[in-house]
């Protein structure tokens, strides 16, 4: 739904187009000072604004430097200006200083509505051809690097079902590129000059979650000062990716299955629904089919989600892409740190082939970053490897020591957090759990500050 804002001096025109604009769909905010309308305009995320109408004239401040400052608080923002046959010069010299297009007063309805919703399809494809241009630069931003049969057969798959418009539901460990599958769906969906809208559920508390999907409006709650689109409605046309569905509470998986049955949702503090079309692409960590059994994922959600399942393997079980992830990685972040590095040398490659990698990709990642800040010469060498040393040995079971599972659970994350400097992400990465769980398992065992 489009949201615009007017303002006019004259009671009687505003009162017009508002009743006029939300009868055609459009959200609507209205102002009767210039100096009202800029206030508002400062607490405005550039997102949360489609449209600017504006009379030229206004008695508390010149409407040309109300355009002028609205302009530099919202570059990208189409203007249109409403003007009479006494100040057409202040229409002209609006446009050259940005205005999409002015009306004359007074106008009939076909003409405001002609001139806004051009203006408005302008803005539209404006915003697509930024996304576009983003996209390109960002060059890899869907670039997937590998060498293995293994990860061959999940790629394929993934550009097979790209083309249809059913959920998919990504599975694998943290850390094994989980998103960058959602987003080569995406980029080769029908969908892919729309948005893409990425999610981590884990991060955030119930209402928070709830205010981000589904957005507010003002009054809501304490601190709704303003209406706030959810990222249901910015993804409007394109992809949802949800990580880490998973951890969302069966609260909020009941309202997200309505979405996905209904294509419509509620946003806070109202009892009109909005109509929404999103593809859904959702990925955990866990066996959902084990949560379903103990009652923590509903069963009718993962279905809806689970039309088609893409499991990205470990990194270990596909080792041939070490070595050429590593090389990517390192072109990448020499070339971001302006080092000249040509290589790993073979003995850091050795290293990188024969470690075991329980944080996956996102671990190797990390290394190499790490390892480009040290070097100094033309090599990456295998004592830059935080890795040396440290590959990872489970003793055989007749070896461990005898305890009750959940002791052994404990010990092991407690190990884990102190080898990494109480760095709880990192340790989260290595676990293979979300950081929202890895909390709830030191609170659990009394961890309050460093281990």
């Amino acid at each position: 739904m489009p949201r615009i804002y007017i303002c006019d001096d004259e009671a009687g025109i505003l009162c017009h187009l508002e009743k006029l604009l939300k009868g055609h769909g459009y959200e609507v905010e209205t102002f009767s000072s210039g100096l009202a309308l800029l206030t508002r305009l400062e607490a405005t995320a550039p997102t949360a604004l489609d449209l600017l109408l504006q009379d030229v004239r206004m008695p508390d401040i010149d409407g040309i430097q109300v355009l002028k400052r609205a302009k530099q608080l919202h570059p990208d923002l189409p203007v249109v200006v409403m003007t009479d046959h006494g100040t057409l010069d202040d229409a002209v010299h609006a446009i050259r200083l940005g205005a999409y297009d002015y009306v004359m007063k007074p106008f009939p309805k076909e003409k405001i509505l002609g001139v806004l919703t051009k203006a408005l399809e302008h803005h539209r494809l404006a915003d697509e051809n930024r996304r576009l241009r983003e996209e390109l630069q960002r060059g890899g931003a869907t670039e997937i690097i590998f060498a293995s049969p293994r990860f061959r057969q999940i790629y394929d798959l993934t550009l097979q079902v790209a083309s249809s418009d059913a959920n998919i539901l990504v599975l694998g460990e943290s850390g094994t590129g989980k998103e960058l599958i959602a987003r080569t769906i995406h980029s080769n969906s029908p969908r892919r000059i729309k948005p893409f809208v990425s999610l981590n559920c884990a991060a955030l508390t119930d209402s928070l979650l709830e205010s981000q999907l589904f957005g507010h409006v003002r009054g809501a709650f304490t601190g709704a000062i303003m209406n706030q689109k959810g990222l249901l409605e910015e993804a409007g046309g394109g992809t949802l990716f949800l990580d880490e569905i998973g951890d969302v509470s069966t609260a909020v998986q009941a309202k997200l299955l309505r979405v996905i049955q209904e294509r419509d949702f509620i946003p806070l503090g109202t009892t009109k629904p909005r109509k929404v079309d999103v593809r859904f692409v959702a990925a955990t960590n866990k066996d959902l089919q084990e949560e379903v059994a103990a009652g923590r994922f509903r069963e009718d959600l993962y279905y809806r989600l689970n039309v088609i399942a893409l499991t990205v393997p470990p990194l270990r079980e596909r080792p041939e892409d070490v070595e050429p992830l590593a090389r990517h990685f390192l072109r990448r972040c020499a070339n971001k740190m302006k080092k000249e590095l040509h290589d790993l040398d073979p003995a850091a490659l050795d290293l990188l082939r024969g470690y075991h990698w329980p944080g996956n990709v996102r671990e190797l990642e990390n290394v190499i970053e790490r390892a480009v800040i040290l070097a100094n010469g033309p090599f990456l060498t295998a004592d830059l490897l935080p890795v040396a040393g440290r590959r990872t040995v489970i003793p055989p079971v007749e070896e461990a020591p005898l305890a009750p599972l959940e002791e052994i659970e404990r010990r092991h994350i407690l190990a884990v957090l102190k080898q990494t400097g109480s760095h709880k992400s990192n340790t989260a990465t290595i676990l293979g759990i979300s950081r929202r769980t890895l909390d709830r398992k030191l609170v659990e065992y009394g961890v309050k500050g460093p281990a």
